[in-house]
């Protein structure tokens, strides 16, 4: 458990130093400016090339970019995330390794009572109600 949270330490120090990757056309269409990263591939394509004009000081993604391997795709909180949609699916989580975060999809009645069963059997809650 120590391993895991000097790991989650270095995952959230480099996330802060890695650079946002934006589409490579971001600049320049209106539309592609929330778009998540495409690798550039046009022919004449100097970002694709990293040479010169205003690509120079951008970076592409790379493979060093990566966090470590152990907890890749954990919680900051170091517990895996299990989506919910009922109380009956709180019966295929480990309290010890995962914690739920409940659908948006459920409606108030439903989530208040997978939060009461949660609380029974001492699961975590990741998006709990506001109240």
């Amino acid at each position: 458990m120590e391993e895991i949270k000097r790991l989650l330490k270095v995952r959230m120090r480099q996330k802060a130093r890695k650079p946002d990757f934006r589409h490579p056309y971001a600049h320049t269409k209106l539309r592609l400016r929330d778009k998540s990263w495409r690798r550039p591939k046009g022919l004449h394509s100097k970002w694709r090339e990293r040479y010169g004009g205003k690509w120079s000081g951008r970076i592409l993604v790379n493979i060093g970019f990566g966090s470590p391997k152990a907890v890749r795709g954990l919680h900051p909180s170091g517990y895996e995330e299990v989506l919910v949609y009922n109380v009956k699916d709180l019966e295929k989580v480990d309290k010890e390794r995962q914690a739920i975060r409940i659908a948006s999809c459920v409606g108030m009645k439903k989530r208040l009572a997978i939060e009461e069963k949660a609380k029974e059997l001492g699961i975590k809650v990741l998006n709990p109600t506001q109240r």
